[in-house]
């Protein structure tokens, strides 16, 4: 897979995301997981492709529009789609073992699997070509496989399979190999000496009864009744009460050519079977292309199915390649998360939210809401419906429009990792500078609770400046959850950030809050995490004391800015700009930026569209026309 056309992700985000294994640490596992929803595939290969392929989503929206063609025709015909899983169902592990006949670790066993495999997958897809439309690409792709017809054909024909199955060895047909042809025929015409010699025996002898006995490795023993005199060269090799058993030096010489011949015979048999794994070998590259186009037939029924699972509603993603201005979108409606709307008896009772950003609206959110309150899920059932939309998958919301994403970045969950000596804000931190220096204007970031590492200021401050960063640097899409309520007062006119948060309904008196889950505008008063203690089974006592002292700490603080803001004798420096007016610093930031565009001649000429390193100018004047108006107001 390509970088510059798939959307890329690291290691930190799958795991953030769940992709391939939950975080749960009593769990754990694949359970739950983006994978195990999407993963119907029903052969072995086929399930390592959809693993590739949620590893590296696609962005040319060409090429997710033709997946989403072949997932929209299975899904309208249910016949044809469960047909040709039924099919697929029981395939070995083709890939596998063609590789293991390539590499000469392969056994009889295998080759007879591998050939029975593809006499399927030829049958199957013979079936299958005229059963779609000559114009859709589920029949290009069928189309696709090579015939392996002939290739087949030879092999059928080469060898007797049942006795390779029964015996382990190959016993080549008649005329396939020359040089077992010749021992066969020279073991056959001594044979034919053996007896002819044994009937010579007993009209010597005058006894019909005389055969040949094998003890061991001592073979074609002439067994004679004690009561027959034998001449003097007759040679005894043992015996019992009622016979004696010979060889004759005639006799032992055709034992000696005979034994020749079986050794002769054996090598011509490895020979046979070494060659037979040779010519498999030279079609590699045409049986590797009829697993490939097997594998993605399978992982497309898998999307398929999966589509299915979703429930309703469901709706096939819509690209949106160049808008006039340049700017990215993602417009989402009802999505709901496609892990919990799958689970059994949970998706009907999951409340859908809308995500909307870029386009005409800003391109970052500013999530509040209380603890436990949906903020993380909404954020990462984002980034997983941008990741099925890109994967070509349905996605189980009633509506979503988007322009392609070139990267997700996930700073998600706080975590020190001990083996490299990082704490938990210098990871926080690493992972923020990779999305800073990496995140495009058509990159989608999430941010949880960013700053949480260090101190309140510290956070804050950390906080401030990457969002504001990304939201007139960078021009990327992207959410940033907090509890910091200070960063929605700072950036509440920002162009670019609008604020959100997850609604709750607050019963004053009994001091008890209900999660409502649901994405609403503006700002959540408080984060509520009073009632978070209380539900994990806190002391009652001990969360009305915390409760008191929040209480206190937000009047002590609100004390402080009248006093910092209003008392010109206060001790404590104030920067000037607190004193003279109420403009968000962000402001005073951004026009600072726009000053040295101006100073370097970034900002003259004509109007430029956005590049994945930086916001289109137009994007940079309508900023800084919105806060010339703040400014203006203030």
């Amino acid at each position: 897979m390509c970088h510059a056309t798939s959307l890329l992700m690291d290691g930190q985000t799958m795991a953030n995301l769940e992709l391939f294994q939950t975080t749960d640490e009593n769990q754990g596992g694949e359970a739950g997981t983006l994978f195990q929803l999407i993963n119907r595939c029903v052969t072995p290969f086929g399930k390592r492709l959809l693993r590739r392929w949620l590893c590296h989503p696609l962005r040319d929206p060409d090429q997710i529009n033709q997946r989403l063609d072949v997932v929209d025709l299975l899904c309208h015909q249910p016949l044809q789609r469960d047909h040709l899983r039924g099919g697929l169902h029981g395939l070995p592990d083709l890939e596998r073992l063609i590789s293991r006949v390539h590499a000469g670790t392969c056994r009889i066993k295998d080759l007879l699997s591998v050939l029975r495999g593809f006499a399927t997958i030829q049958t199957l897809l013979n079936d299958l070509g005229s059963q779609f439309p000559a114009t859709s690409r589920l029949h290009r792709l069928v189309h696709q496989s090579p015939d392996l017809t002939q290739i087949l054909e030879f092999f059928r024909t080469a060898f007797d399979h049942d006795i390779a199955e029964e015996r382990g060895y190959i016993v080549p047909s008649p005329g396939v190999e020359a040089a077992y042809d010749r021992v066969l025929a020279q073991q056959k015409n001594l044979e034919q000496r053996f007896a002819q010699y044994l009937e010579q025996q007993r009209q010597v002898l005058k006894c019909s009864t005389i055969e040949y006995r094998d003890l061991g490795k001592e073979i074609y023993q002439l067994e004679v009744p004690k009561s027959i005199k034998v001449p003097h060269h007759y040679v005894q090799l043992s015996a019992t009460k009622a016979y004696s058993r010979y060889w004759t030096a005639e006799l032992q010489t055709m034992v000696k050519e005979f034994n020749e011949l079986q050794e002769t015979r054996n090598s011509v048999v490895l020979d046979i079977e070494r060659r037979m794994y040779q010519r498999f070998d030279e079609h590699y590259r045409t049986w590797l292309s009829a697993v490939m186009v097997v594998a993605e037939l399978d992982c497309l029924l898998s999307l398929a199915y999966s589509a299915q699972s979703f429930g309703e509603p469901v709706c096939r993603p819509e690209f949106v390649e160049n808008r006039p201005d340049g700017r990215a979108v993602l417009d989402i409606r009802e999505l709901r998360h496609p892990c919990v709307a799958a689970a059994p008896g949970l998706g009907s009772s999951f409340i859908p939210n809308d995500t909307l950003l870029g386009g005409d609206s800003p391109n970052l959110i500013l999530l509040t809401g209380p603890n436990a309150g949906g903020k993380s899920t909404l954020l990462r059932q984002t980034c997983l419906a941008v990741i099925l939309a890109q994967l070509g998958c349905y996605v189980p919301a009633r509506h979503c429009r988007l322009s392609p994403v070139d990267r997700i970045f996930t700073r998600i969950g706080a975590h020190d990792d001990i083996l490299r000596g990082q704490s938990t804000f210098m990871v926080e931190l690493s992972e923020t500078s990779k999305i800073l220096h990496e995140a495009t204007s058509r990159s989608l970031v999430i941010l949880d609770e960013l700053g949480r590492g260090t101190s309140t200021f510290d956070g804050y401050a950390v906080a401030l400046a990457v969002l504001h960063h990304l939201a007139t640097r960078t021009g990327c899409l992207g959410l940033f959850s907090t509890h910091y309520h200070a960063l929605t007062q700072e950036l509440r006119e920002h162009p670019e950030i609008a604020l959100r948060h997850m609604d709750c309904r607050v019963d004053n008196e009994q001091g008890d809050v209900t999660f409502l889950y649901k994405l609403v505008a503006g700002v959540c008063p408080k984060s509520y995490g009073m009632n978070v203690a209380s539900m994990v089974g806190v002391p009652k006592s001990i969360v009305e004391r915390a409760e008191r002292v929040a209480d206190e700490f937000e009047a002590v603080q609100k004390l402080r800015t009248c006093s910092l803001t209003n008392s010109p004798t206060s001790s404590t420096p104030v920067p000037h700009h607190i004193h003279a007016s109420t403009v968000p610093m962000s402001c005073l930031a951004e026009f600072k930026y726009l000053w040295q565009m101006e100073e370097t001649g970034n900002l003259s000429g004509t109007a430029s569209p956005a590049t994945p390193d930086k916001p289109s100018l137009d994007t940079i004047v309508r900023i800084a026309k919105h806060w010339r108006n703040v400014l203006q107001n203030a």
